[in-house]
């Protein structure tokens, strides 16, 4: 059976693409075809002055399925776009990280052909990411764009005025939410918005949401974290007629009164995870934890 590699990027001419090629043309030696999404204007030097024939294909719909690795090059946006890309079909991703924090894209590019060896040494393991999903209204996002890797969000549009989100768990009312926003955020998400919103860090392997307030007027309310079985309810209101809903990086505008049920989505992305690479080791080396003249 043909071995299949699919490379995913945003082209930037200020970026340096030599570290991509060096993988790329690793897999090629070693008899994979590789695969890039048609959309693509223009290939960096680096890939085009290769000697590769690349293979392309438009998006989810013609996705070779039966590819063994998905290589993401770019930060963490680069990731959640591609998540819309894999969606259900389970193919790995192998994150380089070419933009600044990369707590997704956590392997350094720099170390990218060192992380690729291992790779197909099998010196890896798979790290399953739950994700949610939008499940009433079900057309908000449509094509099957109703979920997020990160988290979905809840807020003000064209107003200064605060929001109010009435937030019920499986039918029972929690609370309302005086704020500029909402977060529902799955563990992955935990270390993006959430957290920046004062909200708790969650390891990607707990199964769990974040409810948290973006810049909350009722000051007892703190991040709620509970099982990922839970469905929720949100109910936005407001002084103006629409608020913003986002899934990761799809924004769309919806009038006030429309109630967003919540639950997790029922297929999960995999992520290829090194020990050297791990979520624990990407915690203190990006949040610099230890990094304290006490600690030497």
């Amino acid at each position: 059976m043909d071995k299949k590699v699919i490379v995913y990027f945003r082209y930037d001419p200020q970026k340096d693409f030599r570290y991509l090629a060096a993988v790329v043309q690793l897999f090629h030696g070693r008899g994979y075809r590789i695969y890039l999404q048609r959309n693509y204007g223009k290939l960096p030097p680096d890939l085009e002055n290769t000697d590769i024939a690349f293979e392309v294909f438009s998006g989810y719909k013609d996705l070779p399925r039966d590819a063994e690795l998905f290589i993401t090059y770019g930060g963490d946006g680069t990731i959640l776009r591609a998540a819309t890309v894999i969606r259900d079909s389970g193919i790995p991703v192998f994150g380089i990280n070419a933009g600044r924090l990369g707590f997704l894209a956590n392997i350094p590019k720099e170390n990218a052909l060192e992380a690729a060896k291992k790779y197909l040494e099998g010196d890896y393991y798979l790290q399953a990411r739950s994700l949610l999903s939008v499940v009433s209204p079900d057309d908000i996002f449509p094509d099957g764009l109703n979920f997020a890797l990160n988290e979905l969000t809840i807020s003000r549009k064209n107003t200064m005025s605060m929001i109010n989100v009435d937030v019920y768990i499986n039918e029972e009312f929690l609370s309302t939410y005086w704020a500029d926003g909402i977060i529902v955020s799955t563990p992955t998400g935990s270390t993006g918005y959430s957290l920046s919103c004062g909200g708790p860090i969650l390891t990607p392997d707990t199964r769990d949401f974040i409810i948290n307030a973006i810049a909350p007027h009722n000051l007892t309310l703190r991040p709620l974290v509970l099982p990922n079985h839970n469905r929720i309810r949100l109910v936005p209101h407001g002084r103006e007629k629409q608020f913003l809903i986002s899934l990761d990086s799809r924004v769309k505008s919806l009038p006030f009164g429309t109630e967003i049920e919540v639950a997790k989505a029922p297929f999960h992305i995999n992520f290829v995870q090194m020990e050297e690479y791990s979520f624990i080791k990407t915690l203190r080396r990006k949040l610099f934890w230890g990094y304290d003249n006490r600690n030497v």
